[in-house]
Order: structure tokens, then sequence, then C-alpha cells
């Protein structure tokens, strides 16, 4: 499912405007990340702009939640961690092949939700150096990343094994 068909279902409903929610998120943290890139860039080459410490930090934070909610939103739309070698296959096969991807993705966003988690819990208490932001909120991007995969993954993994059963998702 790529966010043009009508969701049908809770959870295709919830899974739909989450993915809408993260597409806006990316577009809002994308247009973020210029305003400290390009005052770091301004700050280098013209004397009308003083120089400030803090930008570094605040376009390394943005980056990683852009990089994130870009995943994704990539595993929700299907491009992300994949690579097409494989000629057109019929629908079942095509089905068990995504499926096995599906699966080793899946281990991946697991490790990510559960050492994500760790990640977290190490920076609970601790401060950005030059910003002073709690370095928490950079942090969780890792174990929501995770998560929203095993989400995302849920969705398709259950799809493919539809289609392998027989049935149209």
């Amino acid at each position: 499912m790529n966010g043009t068909h009508a969701p049908q279902g809770w959870f295709r409903k919830f899974t739909y405007w989450y993915s809408r929610v993260l597409s806006w998120l990316l577009a809002i943290s994308v247009a973020i990340l210029v305003i400290p890139v390009s005052l770091q860039i301004f700050s280098r080459y013209t004397p009308l702009v003083p120089t400030f410490i803090w930008t570094e930090e605040m376009a390394r934070f943005f980056f990683i939640w852009t990089i994130m909610i870009g995943a994704m939103v990539g595993i929700r739309e299907g491009s992300h961690f994949e690579v097409d070698i494989w000629p057109t296959l019929a629908p079942r096969p095509q089905a068990a092949l995504t499926l096995v991807a599906s699966v080793f993705v899946l281990l991946f966003a697991l490790a990510f939700l559960w050492w994500g988690i760790e990640f977290t819990r190490f920076a609970l208490n601790r401060i950005s150096e030059l910003a002073e932001l709690p370095l928490w909120l950079i942090h969780v991007a890792w174990p929501i990343a995770g998560a929203t995969w095993v989400l995302f993954l849920g969705e398709r993994m259950w799809d493919n094994v539809k289609v392998l059963m027989g049935s149209t998702p």
C-alpha cells in the first residue's frame, strides 16, 4: 500500500494517517534544517552574519531526525532497503521474496528498537555541549524509528502473507 489507496480497517487507517504525519514532519524537518546550515554558510563567507556555534549542533540534530523520519516513510512506501535485481515475478513468488527480505529488515528494526531504548536511556540525564538540549531528544529517534518500522513492516508482511495464501490484500 503506497498511501494512495483508501485505507480500510482501523489499523490501516492508523498507519495511513501516521505515514501522512511523518511525510509532513519530513518536509518540515528538511525546511528547518536549511536554517542552521544556511547560517553556518553565510557566517563563514560574509561579515553580515555573526558566527553562531550552536548552528552546527542544531544542524546535526535535525539531520539525524530527517534521516530517521525519511527511513520511516521509506519503509511505509516500500522504497527503503530494497534493491530490484530480480525480473518481474508472478504475485506469489514476488510476495514470498518480499516476505523474506522483510524478515531481514524486521531484524534491523528490532535491533533499532531494542538498542535504541538503551541508547536513549544512556542519554536521559545528559545535555548537549553547545545548545544544552537534553540528549534523549536526539537519541529517542532510534527506538521510534525501530517501532515505526515494525509497525509498517507488519502491515506489508501481512499483505504478502495474504497473497501467498491466495487472497488479495
